[in-house]
């Protein structure tokens, strides 16, 4: 990178990091909080060539995000999923994700998430007329959903929801939480061992059969599949919620409209995914040889990230795209990603969005913001974006 071009820093508040990636060129440099330089790219036809173009691998050399300070026992076994590798070992493992991975198998959990979701309501409904969305109700459905589905057991999913949350925000941070990231690695590894001796009918349990039947994937491949479901599933799905009920609660005509008309929900939790984008960027590419990338000279391993939050808001292809319109007709969001990497999980995630919204606004009809729209506290991380807390009143 030349040392001529000006620097973006992606650190400071939610706030600054939205205008640097609103106001940014097509690529420049940039600097994650960690040290870390990076080509950042923010616009819409930009980051869907980036995300396709076969020159630009996800398996990196360099230990970027964790500094090098994670033991190779430990880093292979959460870095190795196919989110974090390129063809033909991508097409490998999704091959054999796919066939535990259905749709049936997804649809199947929603009589289940309408289930967890009424439980949570009820707890809501009888703790005083006040509640945190965030602590609650939408971090916790998205956890009891992807542990239920794996076969986690309820008694640890506290435990995985602290390690995911530390993970995410530890990508790319001055400081990296090894101690939390070593200790959900060894667990899922003890689970693994156990549901390998007793099997259930649980996602987890299907991967361990496929993979011991087939030998298609690697014990650590299998941890790390294990470690991005997780992840992935709870933060993505949780930051959804959380943004799709402030968004609708901040204007009551809003979640009336959607009471009014359940039909309206679905066009809304697009708009929530291009207007809030829970997932920022996309896995970082790191580029395989010397090329010219749209104007600048990229070397031989340099490493290029893409903020889906910025292309989300490029007005070469969305009219007015930093207001919020529920009824949007082309809304062609990259909020899962594009190319080979595009995001398994999407149809859980909208699944899970449109029972929680759903559900909570029939069952509070006079809930309100307890704070100004503008004072909720919003988490901004390299890879992810939510808020941090959504304080309510249920009834009015």
């Amino acid at each position: 990178m030349s040392e001529s071009q000006s620097v973006v820093e992606l650190t400071g508040s939610p706030e600054d990091v939205r205008t640097v990636l609103q106001e940014a060129k097509p690529i420049q440099r940039a600097k994650l909080p960690n040290g870390a330089p990076v080509w950042l790219v923010t616009k819409h036809a930009e980051v869907r060539e980036v995300l396709s173009d076969p020159r630009l691998l996800v398996k990196d050399k360099v230990d970027w995000f964790d500094q090098g300070l994670l033991s190779p026992h430990v880093r292979n076994a959460m870095n190795t999923s196919m989110l974090r590798v390129d063809p033909p070992d991508h097409t490998r493992m999704r091959k054999l994700v796919n066939k535990v991975f259905v749709p049936r198998r997804i649809e199947a959990m929603r009589p289940r998430i309408q289930q967890l979701a009424a439980e949570l309501l009820d707890r809501l409904d009888g703790d005083g007329g006040r509640a945190d969305l965030v602590a609650d109700y939408a971090g916790l459905l998205p956890v009891q959903v992807i542990c239920e589905l794996l076969g986690i057991p309820a008694q640890d999913q506290t435990n995985y929801r602290e390690w995911a949350d530390a993970f995410t925000a530890g990508i790319g941070a001055p400081v990296f939480p090894v101690r939390e990231v070593t200790e959900f690695v060894e667990h899922l590894r003890e689970l693994v061992e156990r549901r390998r001796a007793e099997p259930d009918d649980a996602l987890l349990s299907a991967l361990i059969a496929a993979r011991d039947q087939t030998g298609e994937i690697s014990e650590d491949e299998l941890i790390s599949t294990a470690y991005l479901f997780i992840v992935a599933g709870y933060e993505t799905a949780t930051n959804l919620i959380d943004s799709g009920l402030h968004l609708l609660l901040s204007d009551p005509a809003r979640a009336d409209r959607v009471r009014a008309d359940p039909r309206e929900l679905g066009p809304a939790i697009e708009e929530f995914l291009r207007f809030e984008s829970p997932a920022t960027s996309a896995a970082p590419r790191i580029a395989s040889c010397p090329m010219k990338l749209f104007g600048a000279e990229v070397a031989e391993g340099e490493m290029i990230m893409v903020s889906l939050r910025a292309a989300n808001h490029d007005p070469e292809v969305f009219d007015a795209p930093n207001e919020f319109r529920m009824d949007r007709e082309s809304n062609p969001h990259l909020a899962f990603g594009h190319g080979i990497h595009f995001c398994i999980g999407a149809p859980l995630a909208r699944i899970e969005s449109e029972i929680a919204i759903g559900q909570f606004l029939n069952r509070f009809p006079k809930a309100r913001l307890s704070v100004a729209p503008e004072d909720a506290p919003w988490r901004a991380g390299i890879l992810t974006w939510g808020l941090s807390s959504l304080q309510v009143e249920l009834h009015g």
